[in-house]
This record gives C-alpha cells, structure tokens and sequence, in this order.
C-alpha cells in the first residue's frame, strides 16, 4: 500500500510544478500506447483489426497471432496458446489490455491461459520498443495489447448493436456473442457477453506420439492390456482438449472538452480440459500392493477427466484531464483490481455411479488428493503525464502493483508469495528534419516476499486408526529486493519516397518471477519436479535490431535483422542425479531402499530454474505486390521468419521457433466480399537443445472467404467460412513443452455470422 501513496504524492508533486496557465493546441492521436499516429510508430509493430478476429476462428491468443512474421505460438491444447516473439517466451511478453497488464497466473505454468476476450475489440497491437516501457515491465519480446472500448474515451456517435454466431468442425462446437454500445444521456455505455462451448478436437491418424513409460515395457504385460494400449493410441480426437467459456464485461463513461472518466467491469469464466498430465508413481492403488495398481484403478473407475477452471474478475477506473498548461498538457490515471483463480482437478467419468459416489471411490483408493487452485490478488494504480507540444512527444509515468499470489491444494509446493512493484518510466520522440528519434527510459524496484518449502518425509504414515497422518512442513522464509533499469533508443529515416530505414537499441531488465524463485515440487502439467532457487539475480536482455521498409507503387517489402544478447538468461533445465553407489553396496543396502531413501520427488524428472548467458538472432523479411483486378486488387505475398538460440557454452537453448515461410494470397472486392489463403510452410527443427526431441515440419493450408450484405436502416451481416488445416496435416509447436502429446487439431471447417444494426 505504501507504493500507492507514493505514486499519489510524486504525481500532486509533478503536476505543481508543471502545471501553468497558457494554453497549448492539443494533437489528436489514434494510437492507444503513444502519441504518434500508428502508422508512424518506427519500433517493429503489427495491427491486427478487430474485423479479422471477428471473422477468423475462435482460437487462443497464440494460435490467432500465429501468422505475424516474429510471432509464435506456445500452446497446450486448443484453449492455451501463448505468444512468442522473436523467440521470447513466457513472462517476457507481456500481455494488456487497455493498457493493463493482465493479472492471470499464466506465467506460472504452461498449461494456463491467458485471460483474454476478443469480443467486439477494435484491434490488437504488437509493440517493441521504446513505446513499450511505458506501459509494462520486463519485456523482452515485447507487449501484446487488446484494445476495446470498455471505457470509450470519445462519445459513441449511434446506438450499435452486435449479434454473433459461430460453429466450429473440428469440436463440434459453437459460440454466441453480443455487444452494444450507445451514448444515452450523455453518458457512453458498454455491454459485451460471450459464450463459448468447444468439444474435444479431432486430430489426423497417428497424430500422437506417447512417450515410452517403464510399465508399457515390461515383458509380463497381458494381451488386454496391449490391446487397449493400441486401441488408445488410434483414438481420431484428442482426450480432454474440450474449452468452454464465458466472458461478460459492462463499462460506462463520461467525456467533455475536460477529458473523459469511467468505470468498467469484467467477469470471465472457463473450464478446459489438460490432454497431457502425469501422475506420479503411488497415485493410485500401490498401499494395496499391487504393481500396476493405477491401472486397475483406471479400469475400476473408467475413462478419467482431467480439467482447469477459471474466474477473473476486474475492475476498471480510467480518466484524463485536459490540463492545456504551457508544460503540461494532460494527465491520465488509471487504477484496476483483479481477483484471479485458476483451479486443476480430476474427475472419474463413471457410467454406473453418480458423481458423489465416484468421489468417495476415488479417495479410498488413494486418489488425487483434491484440486489445486493458482490465486491471484493484484492492483494496479498508474498516472501518466502527457507534457509534449506539437513538435516533441514528452510523457512520464509512475506506476505501481500490489500482488498476492498463492498455490493451495495437493500440489500447493510453493508458499504464498506477495509482490510489491514501484515503477517510474519516460518516453519521448521527435522529427529533425528526415530523422525520426524516440528514448524511453524504465525504472522498477520490485520486493517479493515468499519462502521455499521443504517436505520432511515423502511417505505419509499411518496412526493407530489406520488414517493418514501428515506431517509438519519446514519453510524457509525470503524477502528479496530487485531493481530493474531499462531503456529503449530508435532512430529512423526517410533515405527517398520508397525506402524508410529504422535502428533499434534496447536493454531491458527481467526481474525472476515467484515460481522461479521459490518453487519446490511436482508440476504434474509438465511431468516435471520444478526447483526455484532463490539466488536467482535479474535478467537483462540487449537487443539491437535493423528495419527496412520498402514501397513503390504497387509493390512492397520489409526486412528486419536482430540479435538479443540476453545476460543471465532463466530457464529451466532437466538434470540428472547421480546418487554414490558405495552407499548401499557396501553396507548392504539393496538398490530399491537406496531410491526411496534419495527419490524426494515421487519419480517425476526433477529440472531446475536456472540462468546463464545466452545469444538469439534472426531476421524477418516480407515482400509483395499489390495489383489491381476487376472491381477490386489482388495482393500476393511472401514473408519468412527465423531466430535461433543458443548460450555462452555453445549449447543450444531449448523449445526455440523453427524457420517458417508464410505464402499469402488476397483478393477483395469493392463489393464487399473477400478471399484469401495462407499457407504456413514450418521447417524441421533439428537445432534443439539437451532435454528436447526432434519436431517435424508441416504445411498448415488456412483459407478464409468473407461476405457482407447491406440491409435497410444502416443494418449489415458478414458472413464469414474458414477452413483450418485444410491437408488435414500433423503438426505441433515445437515450443510446447508437450508437442509430441498434444498436437494441433486437424482440418476445420466453420462459419461466424455476425450481425450489426
């Protein structure tokens, strides 16, 4: 709390001091991160309209960006998907909305979600650069921002309404959508609801690759067994990968020649199926003695569900005020409370007993021990101060976070951890003459406050009753403090009519985040026993990139070349322990009371965060032609991305994006129909790091063709029908950490209606 009155006293502070009486012409903006129009940002950026999401599939946030040059995706299944950028995962791309961070817990593992809604936005906008430092820390990659109008800032003009319809083949499922938007009584108002309902997904033949167990191989296997082993692996859809959810969100604000002011709130829920978990040795059944007492168990029971669920809630104060001194011309404030929980359990899918009855089952038998819920308490208070003038862009923000994040239930192996975050940022931009110059500066000091469990005793024992008795866990308590110090440098030019050429210098500094520093034990989503360590220092990245773009008439071209010197890089590596043989063998210890004495970790493969300094470079190049054709133009395009990773010792980093060729056609009419087919051309990825496997490589054949009818009074429909993975192609992310499980769906075919009046 004390940082929210820090930030408040410095901000009363500033605008004494700059506030003054003369007046000075405002410049109207379009972008919702900068003061430069879109179009004349020179750090690397993508648009995506809103109007291709709301034709396109309903997909994750990696799969939708999954075509931009630069960006990838790390998926789970259909309903996780997160972005990565020039080969930056995880935590360092950061995830807005209207310019806040996102407060899920998607940085705690890769099966969660990111906590996005695409319903009714108006676009969604890919920053790097010196633009990016004001509004997040730690990025890396870059930010990605979803914009909408939950809070407008400019009167709605007419009443809008929005009715969607979507349906889906490949899970035969289907969405419904709607939004309205209307000014009444001079007071703006939002309404946005969604809900969404998608099955397990079909996959092509032989799509899955199960990793070999130690109990598949042994010899004394039945046949029965071998049959349904067999039977399993020629299922056409893949198990658990269903996705439902349901976003909601209302928002209300008032505007004037003073500024605007709103409140808005949202509420999202979802439940999604895990395609992949592990379940360590000593699940089921082995109190009873029996070898293959998980298998038996899964047979007692059936078929078994694995699945998360979410709830988000958040709430939005935004506003600016037209100060129009002669220094400074605008303060914007911003504050937002979320509550975030996302929770993992099992469930027994029986045909001959109820649910409650199923549940009693499982936990004589030793079960799962209940769910395990990831919460997230954060709020967020920030003040930007606008005092450029018609010739320097000038802001300066102050900022900061109050974050509770806490791991309850039967995999809860970290203590709670509470982050305090003060951030100060400045950012500015000018022309001289045919150059383009922009800085921006970051200052985050950031306290987290958490501990390291340790587990005594792995094997819980029994009392005289024959009940389990728990014992007493030992934590080790930390209070560390980090700072971060970033800063952002472009330079652009206009060398003639057709070719711009822009550099970029970036340092940004990465503080570890609380499972990297405190974590200590079973992450069952990965098959991993993660280890934090609280030693951990931060992590800085210096960047440099090169950007050329060309134009001349109708054609037109692009090509950026990077490289990303990232000092202390974290990762988190596999290891492998190696236990003294002469420990056992010569007092006489046999080999299996030897592994239960050192096995602290039920079996699962123990890997460790770690850090150590790394190199990635790569490039990115794209060229077309846009030609007119009938009543309408024809462009064709080529664009193709790759990086490579690899550290100080030669090695190469893992999970790294394969080189893709991404071939585009587009033809639209002025009649208001469109057509176009992409074909995403994935290489091999052979260059892999010490705990990873080969990727294949695939063609992913998307098509899209859009259609909108005019009706009376102003009303439209757009009729849109889409076909994913039209080869029906196996393909996988080499980014995930379970591809070889978990492949993408096969060939889909769907329609989204959307009405507007």
């Amino acid at each position: 709390m004390k940082n929210y009155f820090l930030t408040l006293l410095m901000s009363v502070f500033i605008v004494n001091s700059l506030h003054a009486q003369e007046d000075v012409e405002e410049v109207v903006v379009t972008s919702s991160l900068t003061s430069s129009a879109l179009a004349d940002i020179e750090d690397p950026l993508h648009v995506v309209e809103g109007d291709d999401i709301d034709s396109s599939a309903t997909q994750s946030l990696g799969e939708t960006l999954d075509d931009l040059l630069g960006v990838s995706s790390q998926d789970y299944g259909a309903a996780v998907g997160r972005p990565v950028i020039r080969g930056m995962t995880g935590t360092r791309v950061k995830i807005l909305n209207n310019g806040f961070v996102v407060q899920d817990v998607s940085g705690m593992g890769g099966d969660h979600t990111n906590e996005i809604d695409f319903n009714d936005i108006k676009q969604v906008e890919i920053v790097r650069g010196p633009s990016s430092l004001l509004y997040a820390k730690g990025t890396v990659g870059g930010i990605i921002n979803i914009v909408d109008d939950l809070i407008a800032k400019k009167d709605f003009n007419e009443q809008e309404i929005n009715l969607g319809l979507e349906t889906q083949s490949v899970s035969e499922g289907d969405s419904q959508s709607f939004s309205y938007k209307n000014n009444i009584a001079g007071f703006n108002v939002s309404l946005a609801f969604k809900d969404s309902s998608f099955g397990n997904y079909d996959i092509p033949d032989g799509a899955v690759i199960h990793m070999e167990e130690e109990h598949h191989e042994d010899e004394d296997h039945d046949e029965d067994h071998e049959e349904e082993h067999h039977e399993d692996e020629e299922t056409s859809f893949l198990a658990n990968s269903d996705a439902a959810k349901t976003a909601q969100r209302i928002g209300i604000s008032k505007t004037g020649d003073w500024g605007y002011f709103g409140v808005g709130f949202r509420d999202q829920e979802s439940v999604f199926g895990l395609p992949y978990h592990v379940e360590p040795p000593g699940a089921h059944g082995d109190e009873h003695g029996d070898e293959h007492g998980d298998e038996d168990d899964h047979d007692e029971h059936g078929e078994e569900r694995i699945f998360s669920s979410t709830n988000s809630e958040a709430f939005d104060i935004q506003g600016a005020y037209m100060v129009k001194g002669e220094v400074l011309k605008k303060i914007m404030f911003n504050f937002r409370d979320t509550d975030y929980i996302h929770t993992e359990q099992h469930m027994e899918m029986e045909e001959d007993h109820d649910e409650h009855e199923g549940e009693e089952e499982h936990d004589e038998h030793g079960g799962h021990g209940g769910p395990t819920s990831f919460l997230n308490d954060a709020t967020e208070f920030s003040t930007v101060f606008d005092f450029g003038n018609d010739v320097v862009s000038r802001k300066l923000m102050m900022s900061s976070i109050n974050s509770d994040m806490a791991v309850v239930g039967s995999e809860a192996h970290m203590a709670p951890v509470t982050s305090e975050m003060f951030m100060l940022g400045y950012y500015t931009g000018t022309n001289f003459d045919v150059y383009d110059v922009k800085f921006g500066f970051r200052f985050d000091k950031i306290n987290r406050q958490g501990g390291i469990i340790h587990h005594e005793e792995e094997h819980h024992e029994e009392d005289d009753h024959g009940e389990e008795e728990e014992h007493e866990e030992e934590i080790d308590y930390y209070d560390l403090d980090f700072n971060e110090y970033s800063y952002s440098f472009s330079l652009g030019r206009e060398f003639s009519d057709n070719l711009g050429a822009s550099i970029n210098f970036a340092s940004v500094a990465r503080a570890p985040g609380g499972m990297e520093l405190f974590m200590n034990g079973p992450h069952l989503a990965r098959g991993r026993f993660e280890v934090g360590d609280p030693d951990l220092d931060v992590e800085n990245s210096n960047n440099i990139d090169v950007t050329f773009d060309y134009r001349n008439g109708d054609y037109y071209g692009s090509l950026a070349v990077f490289r990303n010197d990232v000092n202390k890089f974290l990762y988190l590596q596999d290891v492998e322990e190696h236990h003294d043989e002469d420990d056992h063998d010569e007092e006489g210890h046999d080999e299996d009371e030897h592994e239960d004495e050192h096995d602290d970790h039920g079996g699962l493969q123990r890997a460790e965060y770690m850090q150590k300094d790394a190199k990635f470079n790569g490039y990115e190049f794209q060229f077309g032609r846009k030609i007119d054709l009938a009543n309408g133009y024809l462009d064709l395009s080529f664009g193709r991305d790759a990086v490579n990773g690899k550290f100080s010792d030669g090695t190469k980093v893992s999970r790294v994006v394969p080189a893709r060729n991404i071939y585009s056609v587009k033809y639209a009419n002025n009649d208001a129909y469109e057509l176009k087919v992409t074909l995403k051309d994935v290489a091999k990825q052979d260059d892999i790091g010490e705990d990873e496997t080969v990727t294949s490589g695939f063609r992913m054949l998307d098509l899209k063709a859009m259609k909108t009818f005019d009706f009376a009074a102003g009303s439209e429909l757009s009729v849109s029908v889409f076909a994913n993975n039209i080869l029906d192609e196996v393909a996988r992310n080499h980014t995930s950490f379970v591809k070889n499980e978990v492949p993408l769906p096969g060939r889909n075919v769907g329609v989204r209606l959307k009405l507007n009046f």
